[in-house]
């Protein structure tokens, strides 16, 4: 996530721009369609997208100069499924572009489909996976999920557009996720616990909105998210 202004090649960054679009165009209508059919759930759609903006706003150090964050695209794609991520995405990392200069224009395209596609729905995957057994280590591994499925796209692109000079393509992937492991991971564990508290916070103060999302059974809301 958040690949520099003018960190990549011209013909990269168009490519991925290209790669994202559709599915940022699938998200806008997906946006304009939830919004149409269930007006209840506005505020907890505009709390996801406030939610991505805050957590993927703070820029840890990482090794070698370079810096790790949150993504905080579990909650939007747990709530409303991916595609409504990837149109959120965007317009969160084109505010943080503008206004933190985290992440950039031309690298725009990239961003929203590591953060914006690739991580929703791995982490939307973990969740319809084990919502079924127990909805709080679902939770948990859908956060966890989104966060380092984002990060290991992100290394993949730095790793086509910069190969290894002896291991070529592999080669840079592989450094590209060494240098983000180490502060990535514990992130990562860190962004599921907090999906679990927030989704208890939210369980308590909006339990027939989750129950309507069938991210909740209609039981007492505390007891729903930590089965």
């Amino acid at each position: 996530m958040h690949i520099a202004e003018g960190f990549l090649p011209p013909l990269h960054a168009a490519a991925w721009t290209v790669a994202a679009a559709p599915f940022v165009v699938h998200g806008a209508r997906a946006v304009v369609r939830e919004r149409r059919e269930r007006p209840e759930t506005t505020l907890l759609l505009a709390a996801a997208g406030a939610f991505t903006f805050v957590l993927s706003a703070i820029k840890l150090p990482s090794v070698t100069g370079s810096s790790s964050h949150p993504t905080g695209t579990g909650l939007g794609a747990t709530l409303f499924r991916p595609p409504v991520m990837a149109f959120l995405s965007t317009v969160v990392l084109l505010f943080q572009a503008l206004l933190l200069a985290h992440g950039g224009l031309t690298t725009l395209g990239a961003n929203v489909f590591s953060m914006g596609v690739v991580g929703p729905w791995a982490g939307y995957a973990a969740w319809r996976l084990l919502c079924g057994r127990h909805r709080g280590l679902a939770i948990f591994t859908a956060f966890a999920l989104a966060d380092l499925a984002t990060y290991c796209t992100t290394s993949v692109q730095l790793g086509l557009a910069f190969p290894d000079p002896v291991s070529g393509i592999a080669g840079g992937v592989v450094k590209f996720l060494g240098v983000f492991a180490l502060t990535q991971v514990p992130l990562a564990v860190v962004e599921g616990l907090l999906g679990v508290l927030v989704l208890r916070l939210l369980a308590d103060v909006a339990g027939p909105e989750l129950a309507r999302l069938g991210i909740v059974p209609t039981t007492p809301p505390s007891e729903a998210v930590t089965r």
